[in-house]
């Protein structure tokens, strides 16, 4: 389906990015596909790459630890600490990237994210609001490839949701 919302805004003066995706699915798979793992590591990675949920509670105060694994084998790991969780609503969570035994790597930026879901006439809309610390935090994750990745990240989903609608 065409015509669908898809927004990537990068606001330099708060230090923030906000992503506006609208799917073609009901509010309740594209819910599943950010929260189950079984989904989200079909969908949650730039391909070649492939995401690797190492473990996952999903609850206020859980965490999400997993590995972007590339084609070569190299693996990246960041942790998601969830700090507000209301069914089919909204989920926040802190970002942050981290090593193979979950060290945070304060090298690295990290990131407040909070999504927002509500669904109109079987269209679900996803707003994102991603917070950095500092503008400098926004720039290097900006540098790292995020406006592509993620944007191809979600495209993604979006046929990921189209097939599992099938």
């Amino acid at each position: 389906m065409k015509n669908l919302l898809f927004d990537f805004i990068v606001d330099k003066d708060s230090s923030t990015v906000f992503v506006n995706r609208e799917f073609a699915a009901d509010i309740s798979l594209v819910w599943d596909a950010f929260t189950k793992q079984e989904i989200l590591d079909q969908w949650w990675a730039p391909q070649p790459w492939v995401s690797k949920t190492i473990k996952m509670d999903f609850k206020e105060g859980g965490q999400r630890f997993y590995a972007m694994v590339g084609p070569e084998g190299q693996e990246h790991y960041s942790i998601e600490l969830y700090t507000l969780i209301k069914p089919q609503m909204d989920i926040h969570w802190e970002s942050y990237f981290a090593d193979k035994d979950e060290n945070i790597n304060k090298d690295f930026p990290s990131s407040e994210w909070e999504l927002k879901f509500s669904e109109q006439r079987g269209i679900c809309k996803v707003n994102i609001v991603i917070k950095h610390k500092t503008l400098a935090d926004l720039e290097m994750h900006i540098q790292m490839g995020f406006k592509e990745g993620f944007t191809a990240t979600l495209n993604y989903l979006e046929n990921l949701l189209l097939n599992l609608n099938n």
